[in-house]
């Protein structure tokens, strides 16, 4: 076994007060002779993706002793995004993701684990983990919590999270009364597990199981079933075989494995958030991802999904209808899936597609090839003077209406500015809501904005209205939300120079966003350009906006 790494730690005479801390812990001589198998277990009693996952935690503990290893449990943070929405805990969301990577490496470095299972399930707790995989490059795999099932609301009619949101629009529109949709609060999200539909979370961990650190099915077994439990404790039997094999995710992290997973992002139609964390990971890994390898690999990639909120389809029903390997076998026929990438099998890509029989069961939840929803994948990226660095819209979500389309420019500096206007009945067809000063070092934190574009959408205006900002959208996001616009207004980037009345020019297809304002205009209104003065409150929060980079590279810290 390769367990060099903790034998420095517990073996020798100079070791003996070391191995005299491991017998306080109730270790026995031959449990300190095993490899240590540091299990990151990120599960609490606040986040519902979370709440089940020490049962996972206590499946991969037997299956690493299984395979002839000592397990050592210790935790992990993890933030509930639809609990901290729309008020200051989502500002501590995406700076979450930092810390889980840091928290980790430090556990990891300072007790000398041999090898490494990480246990995520929710969506900045995925990337993090995955970015401190990176930057330790022990033996290790991931096993995500699994999606939440769909609830029932009514007979034959499902519901998940973002059906209560865009309730809530539906309310201010007078379309739903509050006693109905206190009602569906009760029933939409139905117990553990990441929320049903494509959003972040198993955006994130369907693109774990396509690059290869997690096992096939992590990414869509349901949190309930007990195939989640026994693929838990496979992981923990894997992860023994990676050190033996000296397997490191290092090895399995490729440019080609990442590729395929934008490949399998723009099939499923995932949440825009992909572009945050795929660079931030791939970067930990000295990998350089920017936003264009995305619209590159979009424009070549048809999507083949539409899954809530996109569509009416849910997490369960990819399952159902052969899951990740199915999307990889079809996007195979088109030259798109390298096959020859390591997975923590300890097989190839190839490989695991023929032991897995891999094939599309239920061609209405994925499409072959031949009836793609559409030739592109479900992420573009505009570029233009309004993003000069770039910017982000899940275009598998956006109405046909609003693909191409000049709107007028109401400008906020706030989310909560936005949010008012909308309920209030102030935006009106043709608008484009532009919400500055919203990114990771202006927030600071770059909040998701699930609660103004779902009330857009629930007051029926997702056919007319655009929602433009340089803050961030939850996976759950639908419409012509068009986000990471890149320079964030803070750094000086022409989002802060639109006013009020302003025509923007949306071009999806043709992957343009223009302010239509001559340069002369936009050279004065710099000139007189004064930030508008934010005092955060919080060290934490100032600490953050002082490391972070800009969205346009996943947000990462700066080099120091």
């Amino acid at each position: 076994m390769h367990d060099d790494r903790s034998r420095q730690m517990k073996c020798g005479l100079e070791k003996a007060p070391h191995r005299s801390l491991l017998y306080a812990l109730g270790l026995t001589k031959e449990e300190m002779d095993r490899p240590l198998v540091g299990v990151v277990n990120a599960a609490n009693e606040v986040v519902p993706g979370h709440i089940h996952l020490h049962t996972l935690a206590s499946a991969v503990k037997a299956g690493v002793r299984l395979a002839g290893g000592t397990p050592l449990e210790f935790p992990a943070i993890a933030v509930c995004d639809g609990i901290a929405m729309n008020h200051e805990g989502m500002r501590f969301s995406l700076p979450s993701r930092e810390f889980i990577a840091d928290s980790i490496e430090i556990m990891a470095r300072a007790h000398a684990f041999d090898a490494l299972v990480f246990i995520p399930n929710c969506d900045k707790c995925v990337p993090g983990m995955l970015m401190a995989m990176m930057r330790l490059n022990l033996p290790s795999v991931l096993i995500s919590g699994g999606p939440m099932l769909p609830g029932i609301v009514g007979p034959g009619k499902k519901a998940d999270l973002i059906t209560v949101f865009e309730a809530v629009g539906r309310v201010g529109a007078g379309t739903m009364t509050e006693e109905e949709l206190e009602a569906m609060t009760e029933h939409s999200c139905p117990g553990c597990g990441a929320c049903a539909g494509m959003f972040t979370a198993n955006s994130m961990n369907c693109l774990a199981e396509t690059i290869g650190v997690a096992l096939p099915g992590n990414g869509t077994i349901p949190a309930v079933d007990a195939a989640r439990v026994r693929l838990a404790k496979t992981a923990g039997m894997r992860v023994m075989d990676l050190l033996e094999k000296n397997i490191r995710p290092l090895d399995i992290v490729t440019e080609d494995a990442v590729k395929n997973a934008v490949a399998v992002d723009m099939a499923l139609g995932c949440s825009t958030n992909t572009v945050l964390h795929l660079p931030a990971v791939s970067g930990e890994a000295g990998l350089n991802l920017g936003m264009d390898i995305f619209d590159g690999i979009s424009r070549l990639a048809p999507n083949l999904c539409k899954l809530s909120p996109a569509g009416s389809h849910y997490m369960v029903d990819l399952n159902t209808a052969g899951g990740i390997p199915a999307v990889m076998q079809e996007l195979s026929k088109l030259g798109l899936i390298h096959k020859d990438c390591m997975t923590v099998t300890g097989k190839t890509v190839g490989e695991n597609l023929v032991d897995l029989s891999a094939q599309i069961r239920d061609p209405e939840v994925i499409h072959p090839i031949e009836k793609a929803y559409s030739k592109e994948g479900g992420i573009a990226i505009l570029h233009g003077n309004l993003a000069p660095d770039g910017a982000v819209v899940k275009q598998s979500a956006v109405a046909p209406e609003m693909m191409c389309r000049d709107v007028r420019a109401r400008v906020f500096t706030s989310e909560e500015e936005a949010m008012h206007a909308i309920l209030d009945g102030k935006i009106k067809p043709g608008d484009g809501v532009v919400i500055q000063y919203e990114g990771p070092r202006g927030g600071p934190g770059m909040r998701e904005m699930l609660s103004p574009t779902a009330a857009i959408t629930g007051m029926g205006l997702g056919k007319d209205v655009a929602l433009l900002t340089d803050g961030r959208f939850s996976g759950g996001t639908n419409g012509a939300a068009i986000g990471h616009i890149s320079p964030e207004a803070a750094d000086g980037g022409p989002i802060a120079l639109v006013q009020e009345g302003d025509t923007i020019h949306i071009d999806i297809p043709g992957r343009t966003l223009t302010l239509m304002v001559s340069d002369e205009e936009l050279a004065e209104r710099r000139k007189k350009l004064v930030m508008p003065e934010k005092k955060c409150p919080y060290s934490v929060l100032r600490r953050y906006a002082k490391l972070v980079s800009s969205a346009a590279n996943g947000g990462r810290y700066k080099e120091l």
